[in-house]
């Protein structure tokens, strides 16, 4: 699947962000968990929205960590598909994260690769923020892609 496309396609369709989300998640289906919704697809830029919902609260009735990785993960991974040349492959090698202050409403996580050199080769650092409905930063990735360009035959 070409995700850009996909999305291109069906962004201003009624409905058409939630038909590709759920496209994506039927591609990966463990992201089904936290029911995401992607917003915005572009290269070097990808948002994704999460309601916070029993399902992904933990004991303190906020979003769980890992319900954060997993968005993050999302968004950090999409973004690096759409960002990468054709042709190349790219799998996530670590994740650092910083849980930064609870997060008590939905959440928005915030993929922007718009200054990484995506025509080298190798690890990269993909950045992801999520704030809540309030502006507020709670949670930080920086995830390593590692990247491999297609080779010439």
């Amino acid at each position: 699947m070409n995700a850009l496309a996909t999305f291109n396609r069906l962004k201003s369709l009624p409905g058409g962000t939630r038909l590709f989300t759920f496209g994506v998640c039927q591609a990966a289906p463990y992201f089904r968990s936290i029911r995401p919704h992607i917003t915005q697809v572009e290269p070097g830029l990808v948002k994704v929205f999460m309601r916070k919902r029993r399902a992904v609260e933990n004991h303190l009735h906020t979003v769980h960590a890992i319900a954060m990785c997993n968005m993050a993960e999302l968004a950090g991974g999409l973004m690096t598909d759409v960002s990468v040349p054709a042709g190349a492959r790219w799998i996530p090698a670590g994740m650092k994260v910083q849980y930064i202050a609870k997060a008590k409403t939905d959440l928005v996580a915030t993929s922007d690769g718009g200054a990484i050199d995506w025509s080298r080769p190798g690890n990269v650092e993909v950045p992801v923020l999520v704030h809540d409905t309030e502006g507020t930063l709670v949670f930080r990735a920086d995830i390593t892609m590692n990247v491999k360009h297609a080779t010439a035959p």
